[in-house]
């Protein structure tokens, strides 16, 4: 892929930016976990206009480097759970053929929480967290739909330029 580098660090650049206009946004629903996911953005369009293994360490970068500069230790363990169980669910989906963006951006918003709800269980050695599945869930369909569908739009007006 031309110029993979520069697209590399554009990509991980605007996801962090999008990380740290998420932190400004005061989006609390009184249930822990729950927030909008702009970030996940640069992730989907990402994996429409770059190869897999990059998007991987996309990913993991910019869940590191966020953790880092915006959260602590635990916002990245349970930030990187839910980062990899999505982009792997997404690509499932996407190779499938039978999905759309929104649709595999829906289901990314739903493993991400999945992936996170998973780490809290072990982490707090409490399968009674799985109550906030259903909360959960229903809030990674609706924020999975929404990054769904700016990505799509996003990625229709971006066809003309070759990553």
């Amino acid at each position: 892929m031309k110029n993979s580098k520069v697209y590399f660090g554009m990509f991980t650049a605007l996801a962090l930016i999008f990380s740290y206009v998420e932190s400004l946004i005061p989006f609390h629903i009184g249930i822990p976990g729950v927030k909008l996911g702009l970030a996940n953005l640069i992730i989907v369009i990402s994996m429409y206009k770059m190869e897999k293994k990059q998007v991987y360490l996309l990913a993991i970068t910019r869940v590191i480097l966020a953790g880092f500069i915006f959260g602590n230790l635990f916002s990245i363990i349970y930030s990187l759970a839910g980062s990899l169980l999505s982009l792997l669910v997404m690509y499932m989906f996407k190779k499938n053929g039978k999905f759309s963006i929104l649709g595999i951006s829906m289901a990314g918003g739903v493993f991400h929480n999945i992936g996170q709800l998973l780490v809290a269980i072990i982490v707090l050695q409490s399968l009674n967290l799985i109550y906030y599945a259903s909360v959960l869930m229903i809030s990674g369909v609706i924020t999975g739909m929404i990054i769904g569908i700016v990505s799509s739009e996003v990625i229709k007006r971006i066809q003309k330029i070759c990553l």
